[in-house]
């Protein structure tokens, strides 16, 4: 098995998003002492680490992806007192406690920024990424915001382009400049002094760019898939081979994880937004000498198909040796899996089979609050939206609001999140049914299925460390084979509304699943009956 040091191997990790958790003060804004106080509930859940959302100083414009200050934490949620409890209690509950670290930009009202822009000679000045006009007044290349439009914005000051990956008013740091790369990490060891466990890195392969500022070629096969865009943002149109996934990145991740290796039993999980993001993903958690893990936007797609979920893990399994990665069907920044697998048909029960599935594949895996409940994406109206996402690309897409909305405690108007009339986003109706209170008195309720089956993935080593092997599957069916020191896990996944009846050359012995998770049996045939949307776990008999 493996040790403390590597606790997150197999780990399942329940991200929080503090604005929309729970609202301690009454601001309508959730905060740091309101992920305390739900300290027990997620205990509860049975996961082993929380990853919680930007809570640094910053002027909200992306809603803390946006820093202003990298050591401090935003007075909206709270101060620095406020987070050494909530660690403490994190600790006190066996809890790891990973934090955001966004290290690719920052806020353009960082002191940083604002020395870089005041002219071209200050000790700053190359900090962030500036280039020159071209001779007609254009911008310096065809590099695009994910947020839309130029990666590049005028700045007057300087009479100089800044590059921007998201919004203008998140310049990237110029991670080629070596005093850059200092300043970060020791922004990072600050928080590692403060007792974190861990680090979620926001946008991992973004950090370096092409110094040459070479034009991205136009993508040939232009598809939902990897790069984390839908397909009616100008973004997917090019093949990012110059804006990121640069091979100095290799070196960068080196150095953070030198510097993790100093503080035991620490890790970090990267994001992959990336055209060969399965690729990409292997090469930074290969060696033991970059990340601890990566996951990529391969499963935060609509294609649910099991098709597509075999070929996802057979292309990474196939490429990773060593490397680790982890897996998510949802967070902060994709409509919620119940609306987007779930097509309003049984959501309910998808939400159940797609957890099943996911807590059984190979990797360690992250939880968005609110999965455990089965919430359905909230429906916004335009003058509702504060993501400027979504507002830049109303109605076609309506942003990340969404999947934001304040976490529901109560079927009560305010869903008990907070006492103020007016939360930071509204209250979903749609929502409020599903609430923590609702389904804690439901055996039979999605809460309880999650419980339910991390307490079975707990007792199983062969679910949180073993090889895999893929038997068959079909658009709603998936085998396969968990291995571990010797003993071997049967698997099989029934996505669909109708029985699956499937013949076995092992000879199994059927786990018992709590009542909350649909499950499927063997007949007298020996052949694998699932019922619609169950999942069945069996020892293979030796």
């Amino acid at each position: 098995m493996t040790n403390n040091q590597e606790w997150w191997r197999g780990a399942v990790i329940y991200q929080v998003y503090p604005r929309s958790f729970f609202d301690s003060n009454n601001d309508g804004i959730g905060d740091l002492p309101g992920v305390t106080a739900k300290m027990d509930y997620i205990a509860s859940l049975g996961v082993d680490a929380i990853w919680l959302s930007p809570f640094f100083t910053s002027p909200m414009k992306d809603f803390g992806y946006d820093v202003s200050d990298y050591c401090d934490v935003d007075t909206i949620f709270g101060d620095m007192s406020d987070f050494d409890a909530l660690i403490e209690s994190a600790h006190q509950h066996g809890l790891k406690v990973m934090i955001d670290q966004v290290l690719n930009h920052s806020s353009d009202q960082h002191p940083w920024f604002v020395e870089s822009r005041s002219n071209h000679a200050n000790a700053k000045a190359d900090w962030y990424i500036w280039a020159d006009a071209n001779s007609d007044g254009t911008v310096p290349n065809n590099w695009l915001s994910v947020f839309g439009g130029p990666a590049w914005h005028w700045d007057s000051r300087r009479k100089q382009y800044y590059l921007h990956n998201f919004l203008d008013s998140q310049p990237d740091l110029n991670f080629h400049n070596p005093d850059v790369v200092d300043a970060l990490l020791e922004t990072v060891e600050f928080w590692l002094k403060r007792g974190v466990d861990g680090f979620r890195l926001d946008t991992a392969n973004y950090y370096y760019h092409d110094v040459e500022l070479r034009n991205n070629p136009p993508k040939e096969d232009v598809v939902e898939g990897s790069i984390g865009v839908r397909l009616d943002n100008p973004y997917a149109y090019q093949l990012h081979l110059y804006d990121k996934s640069r091979p100095e990145n290799i070196g960068f991740l080196q150095r953070l994880r030198g510097l993790l290796d100093q503080y035991p039993n620490t890790t970090t999980v990267g994001e992959v937004g990336c055209d060969f993001a399965l690729e990409t993903m292997a090469a930074y958690t290969q060696g033991g000498d970059k990340l601890h893990m990566c996951y990529s936007f391969d499963l935060l797609t609509h294609d649910s198909s099991m098709t597509h979920i075999r070929n996802t893990m057979q292309t990474i399994e196939a490429g990773l040796g060593d490397g680790w990665p982890c897996w998510s069907i949802g967070n902060h920044d994709v409509e919620r899996v119940a609306t987007r697998w779930g097509n309003n048909h049984d959501p309910i029960a998808k939400s159940k089979i797609y957890m099943a599935m996911l807590l059984t594949l190979r990797g360690s895996v992250c939880l968005y609050q609110g999965e455990e409940l089965g919430l359905p994406e909230a429906e916004l109206e335009f003058d509702q939206l504060v993501d400027p996402f979504g507002i830049a690309f109303w109605p076609e897409f309506k942003g990340r609001d969404g999947c934001r909305t304040p976490l529901p405690w109560k079927n009560e108007t305010l869903g008990g999140f907070t006492q103020n009339y007016q939360p930071w986003l509204p209250i979903a109706e749609s929502q409020r049914a599903l609430a923590v209170d609702v389904q804690d008195g439901n055996r039979d309720s999605v809460l309880h299925a999650y419980r339910d089956f991390l307490h079975v993935r707990r007792g199983h080593p062969e679910l949180r460390f073993g090889d895999i092997e893929f038997l068959y599957n079909d658009d709603t069916t998936l085998t396969f084979l968990r291995s571990f020191q010797g003993k071997r896990l049967y698997v099989a996944i029934n996505t669909s509304h109708q029985d699956k009846i499937l013949p076995v050359e092992q000879t199994l012995t059927v786990l018992t699943l709590p009542e909350a998770i649909p499950s499927g049996y063997v007949d007298h045939h020996n052949t694998v009956v699932l019922p619609p949307y169950s999942v069945l776990l069996a020892t293979v008999n030796t």
